[in-house]
């Protein structure tokens, strides 16, 4: 298989696979599905590009860490996400805000918008590609260190979910911002951690003697999901609903406590 043909399938399954994402948030009227299938996707085809064999030979033990990786960090991202989803009867607050601004053309943009999406979850799928072929022979410190990133941010990512999950299960919490744990270094260490993910693939693949130009490409990962966090479908329409649903408490944690990089929180002001 060549090269820009496996490229080509990878990109029309990722846009086929959004395409059912959209059909089943419509049908299910829960939008938090679209997030876990993407996740999935995501992985799967990260895997899939990772074993990918341009030469005939077997997967080396590169590709087979770098599938593992990909298919770790998307079974318990999409799980966590479809088990959320099966579990609520409301919409996901994010989509239901676009919704109604989208109004009667709802339908038809939140189609274009997972196709987005999907080309998001192209250059992710680059990223990992580019880890999986670094051609360096065995394993190597630098295979290992991005074999221990992502483990410490599914681990975090994990621990964040979980200390959000027992906060909101305390009913004497009704109402109130998670701010223990790692909430209170960040207000979305799920998406640090998220983020931090990403770096696991230029950590193999970057090759700064120019060796390696594909290894560049492994940038795409880390690069976009910062963006995406934090400036675009992460952090900005999520704290908009926050601040609709929890008002000043939210404003007080927004001015103590750092959005993204973990820190030590600032103390509370009268």
């Amino acid at each position: 298989m060549t090269l820009a043909l496996a490229i080509f399938g990878l990109a029309v399954a990722l846009s086929a696979i959004m395409t059912g994402a959209w059909w089943i948030a419509l049908r299910s009227g829960k939008s938090g599905w679209i997030d876990a299938i993407w996740s999935a996707s995501v992985g799967v085809c990260g895997a899939l590009a990772a074993i990918l064999s341009l030469d005939g030979d077997v997967p080396s033990a590169r590709q087979l860490l770098v599938a593992g990786m990909a298919l770790a960090w998307s079974l318990r991202l999409a799980s966590h996400i479809a088990s959320r989803t099966a579990a609520s009867d409301k919409d996901d607050p994010r989509y239901a805000q676009l919704k109604q601004e989208w109004g009667e053309s709802a339908r038809s943009r939140l189609f274009w918008f997972l196709q987005i999406q999907a080309a998001a979850g192209f250059a992710l799928v680059v990223s990992i590609m580019a880890a999986a072929h670094y051609p360096a022979p065995g394993l190597g410190l630098r295979d290992l260190l991005g074999a221990a990133i992502l483990l410490a941010a599914v681990l975090g990512e994990a621990v964040a979910d979980r200390q959000l999950s027992a906060f909101r299960s305390d009913p004497a919490n009704k109402g109130k911002t998670c701010d223990v744990g790692l909430w209170g270094l960040s207000r979305h260490p799920n998406y640090f951690f998220e983020w931090l993910g990403w770096l696991a693939y230029p950590a193999i693949a970057l090759d700064l003697t120019g060796g390696y130009a594909w290894g560049w490409a492994s940038l795409a990962g880390p690069v976009l999901m910062y963006w995406l966090l934090v400036h675009a479908s992460g952090i900005p329409p999520l704290e908009e609903h926050m601040l609709r649903s929890r008002g000043e408490a939210f404003r007080r944690y927004q001015a103590r406590v750092n959005a993204f990089w973990p820190g030590p929180a600032k103390p509370a002001s009268d």
